[in-house]
Formats: C-alpha cells, sequence, structure tokens
C-alpha cells in the first residue's frame, strides 16, 4: 500500500522506506485540494499586479526588481538554470529520494503556491525510480537548498540528467522511458520545487535511522568486551541510572544488561572494586548519544513535516508572507550535537580496544590477543586504524554550523552551512562503523580466548562476527576483516541477530 502524504506524519522510518526501500506514494485528496486552492489564490494575486518575492521579482538581491508579465513567465526557468551550481560527485540515489519525498510532503501543506502538476511529476518520478542527478556540495543551507534542488527541478523541466533503470540518460530521456513528460515551469513553479533545506534534511533523517542502529551496536560491543574482560556488572544495573534520571543512560544500561544475561561474568567471583570510566560510564556515554539523536530526531521530523518555504500562502486568509522558513540551523544545529555523540562513543569504544590489547589492563588475555606473543603480532594494528578513523571524526566534529559565509551581495549574510553538517555525518558515521566493526572483532577474538559460557546476547552478536571473520590463529593481512567488519556493522545484521536472541533493545 502507498505511503499517504498529507503534510504530516512523515517519519524518519517512512523517509527510508521510500528513499531505500522504494516505497510507493501518493497525494491525500485533502493535499491535492490545499495545493489547488493555494495555487488559484496566487493567480488571483498575479492578475491583480501584487508584487510577490520570487513570482514577479527576482530573488536575493533582485528582490526589488519587478518583472514584466512575459518575464514572470521565463523568470522561473532561468532560476533554475542559474541556481544549479553545485559541484563534484553525484550524491547517493537514497539522498536525493529522500529530498524529493521531503519537497512533496511539504507541498501537500498547501503553502507553497505552485501547481499541482509540478508536483504530481515528483510523485510519479519517485514512484517510477527517475532519480536526478545531483552534485553532493553547493549548497550554503539557506534559502533552502537551492543548488542541488536545481538539479532536481531541471528533471522535473525535461533537463539535466537522471538515472533510470541503472542508466544515467539526459533528463528528458529519462523521463520518457519512465513514461512520463516534463513540465514547463509557470510562475512560482521553480522557486517552489528548490526553496526548502530538503536536501540536507532527507540526510538528516538517513543519518539519524542509522545513528540510532549505530548506538544499539555500541552497546552489543561494549556488552561483549565487558564479558571478555571480566568486568564488574554493577554500574550497568537499571537501578542505578534509574536514580540519576537520564532516559538515554537507563535504556542503554538495560540493553547491556539483555546482551550479558545468561553469562558466566555475572557469576560471583573475584571482581574489581570498579573498572576503568571506558568500562563503568558506558552507559552514561552513549546514554547520552542516545538523548542527542532523540533531540535531533524530534527537530528533524518536525521539519519534514513543516512549511520550509518562501514566501509562504495562506490561501485562507489571502495572504502572503515572506521570511526565512528555508533556514537550515533549526535542524543543523541538533545534528551537530548527533555527529559529535557518536564520535564520542567511537572513542569510547576504541578505549575498550586498548583494554582488550594491552597486557597490562586485560584481565589475563594474551598480549594483542595473540596466541604466540613475539612471532604474531595479533590485533596490535587494528587499534592504528581505529586511531586514525577516531582523529579524522574528531576534526569532522568541529561544527559547521557557526561557520557563515554571506553571499549574494549580503542580501544572504547569514546562512546555516548544514549541508556541511550533514556531509560531515555521514563520514563521521561511516568512520564510527570501521571502530565499532575493529571492537567486534577484538571482543570476538578475547572471548574465544577465555572460553566461558555467553550471554545470549553476546552470544548471538559473536556468531555473525564468525560468520564474517575467522578466529585469528596465525597472523594475517587485516583489512579483510576490518572492511568486512565496518560493512556487517553498517547492515545492522549483528543488531538484527542479538534482539532476535533477547528482544529489542530498547
Amino acid at each position: 500500500m502507498a505511503l499517504m502524504l498529507d503534510g504530516t506524519g512523515l517519519t524518519i522510518e517512512r523517509v527510508v522506506e521510500v528513499a531505500r526501500g522504494g516505497a510507493k506514494i501518493e497525494l491525500s485528496p485533502e493535499a491535492e485540494r490545499r495545493i489547488r486552492d493555494c495555487r488559484a489564490m496566487l493567480e488571483r494575486k498575479l492578475a491583480a499586479g501584487e508584487v510577490m518575492y520570487g513570482i514577479n521579482t527576482g530573488i536575493g538581491e533582485f528582490s526589488e526588481t519587478a518583472l514584466s508579465e512575459e518575464e514572470v513567465r521565463d523568470f522561473q526557468r532561468y532560476l533554475i538554470y542559474n541556481h544549479a551550481a553545485g559541484i563534484g560527485d553525484p550524491a547517493p540515489a537514497e539522498y536525493v529520494r529522500a529530498a524529493i519525498l521531503s519537497r512533496i510532503n511539504v507541498h501537500a501543506k498547501g503553502r507553497s503556491g505552485l501547481r499541482l502538476e509540478v508536483t504530481r511529476l515528483l510523485v510519479e518520478m519517485l514512484n517510477r525510480g527517475v532519480t536526478p542527478y545531483v552534485c553532493q556540495k553547493g549548497s550554503v543551507g539557506a534559502c533552502g537548498d537551492l543548488a542541488p534542488m536545481s538539479q532536481i527541478a531541471l528533471v522535473v523541466m525535461g533537463e539535466g540528467q537522471a538515472w533510470y533503470g541503472g542508466q544515467l540518460l539526459p533528463g528528458v530521456e529519462a523521463l520518457r522511458r519512465a513514461g512520463l513528460e516534463p513540465e514547463v515551469l509557470q510562475a512560482r513553479d521553480g522557486l517552489g520545487i528548490i526553496n526548502g533545506s530538503n536536501v540536507l534534511n532527507g540526510m538528516n533523517a538517513l543519518h539519524l535511522f542509522d545513528a540510532n542502529r549505530w548506538l544499539k551496536q555500541a552497546e552489543i560491543a561494549a556488552a561483549m568486551t565487558l564479558e571478555a574482560l571480566n568486568a564488574n556488572m554493577k554500574p550497568y544495573d537499571v537501578r542505578l541510572h534509574e536514580a540519576r534520571g537520564f532516559a538515554g543512560a537507563v535504556r542503554s544500561a538495560r540493553a547491556i544488561e539483555q546482551c550479558v544475561a545468561g553469562s558466566d561474568v555475572l557469576q560471583s567471583g573475584r571482581k574489581r572494586v570498579q573498572d576503568a570510566y571506558s568500562m563503568r560510564s558506558t552507559p552514561q556515554v552513549i546514554g547520552a548519544a542516545h538523548d542527542a539523536v532523540v533531540y535531533a530526531r524530534s527537530q528533524v521530523e518536525i521539519e519534514l513535516n513543516g512549511v520550509g518555504d518562501n514566501p509562504i500562502f495562506f490561501a485562507d486568509e489571502d495572504l502572503v508572507l515572506t521570511g526565512a522558513n528555508f533556514q537550515g540551523t533549526p535542524v543543523s544545529l541538533p545534528m551537530e550535537l548527533v555527529g559529535a555523540a557518536v564520535s564520542m562513543v567511537s572513542v569510547l569504544s576504541e578505549r575498550r580496544l586498548n583494554r582488550l590489547l594491552n597486557p597490562a589492563l586485560s584481565a589475563g588475555l594474551p598480549p594483542f590477543l595473540t596466541e604466540r606473543p613475539g612471532l604474531y603480532s595479533g590485533l596490535m594494528l587494528s587499534q592504528y586504524t581505529a586511531g586514525t578513523l577516531i582523529v579524522e571524526q574528531r576534526m569532522l566534529s568541529a561544527p559547521a554550523a557557526n561557520q557563515s559565509i554571506p553571499a549574494a551581495a549580503d542580501q544572504e549574510d547569514f546562512v546555516s552551512m548544514g549541508m556541511n553538517t550533514a556531509l560531515k555525518n555521514a563520514q563521521i558515521l561511516r568512520n564510527a562503523c570501521g571502530v565499532l566493526g575493529i571492537e567486534f572483532i577484538a571482543a570476538a577474538q578475547a572471548l574465544d580466548l577465555r572460553g566461558h559460557a555467553m550471554g545470549k546476547g553476546v552470544a548471538a552478536a559473536h556468531e555473525v562476527v564468525r560468520r564474517h571473520v575467522a578466529h585469528l590463529g596465525e597472523d594475517r593481512p587485516l583489512s579483510p576483516d576490518h572492511t568486512r567488519m565496518a560493512e556487517v556493522v553498517e547492515s545492522g545484521e549483528i543488531l538484527a541477530a542479538v534482539e532476535a536472541a533477547v528482544g529489542t533493545l530498547d
């Protein structure tokens, strides 16, 4: 059944279903009525000669320039040409699809003033698999993602390039093969496609989905390492965290307890009174990251269901308001926090890795988890790889949201740089999968060496690791193992196996 878009109720999970899973969409009848009513108001005002930004005026520094009736017809086309000014490699298809979906849901609110035919074409482009070629870089995250959204608009016009059936084609040919016809843009249509932060927020939605899955796997990796280090498990008692009150820490402690339930490590025996911070503060640290993701999710979903546009039309009040609802800061600032949080939890993972590999800290495990120290070096160099990924994450965690560079002759003198935030977060998440994959490898190796009964969740995770990476007996090149485990973490396979064994980690 198709996902019905009415301007409300679009969640991160729904974005993933459409952007990655190819789920079909349609506009609700009420959304179509609102779009038609809004357009009718705009056309009445145009006929009456009312001045409206970006419709019968120029934009940006040219906002005070009035356009003739003939220029109004041509302006939208030139607007798209001028703004299709990005650079670099094409964005992944899932980013482009998420952006189109997000923009359609803005239109569904009936506040954007463009023709229904344009929105319907965007719907059909998604449903039939026409994906515009969009350069990843060029947006400053204010006035919307003008450069990348303009490359989507080019295809709506039958220009630019798009993928269809696995081929990169001229835009008009991609539409033709999908059984679609381009639109000739009329007043407001072009600006109505591009004037919102929909590319960066579509990316944000996908990144939040991935960050949540990654954090759950960070808890699984932590549980494996804690077992391998014969940890004192009192710091993971949920009552401890309920006493403080942070929701993220409570859920993180509960998840770790779920994973280790049934393990020998829970049995009485000689334990350290207190383990190192990298072990016993895991729920507080991962929990703080979960809390950051929850906040960012609330902001991103507000944007997915809000009117990010300029100007905004209120057909029921016969009113046009010009403002800055395209500004990306409300979603980019919380996403900066998410990037920093994922980097922070990656540092925690590397510190636990260090305790597994360092014989002075590993509670009796052999140096670097090798069975013949000296002849073999085991996982010594795995820590180097994790370290270099983390250094890059730390650099990428420097905020972009406060890095505004004025544009458009200082008419656009403060911009969010939210696309830079989204691009940074994509790389942070890729690196994070590598760091966590290395901890999984080391924890599985250590558990092999311990040979004790593992918790049910830990055993499920260990089985997945061993499905992809063999036990390290004698030394071998480790780069294939590192790369494969990063892919496994990204796929969520470990999380799926653990949740199948012990229930949802929430």
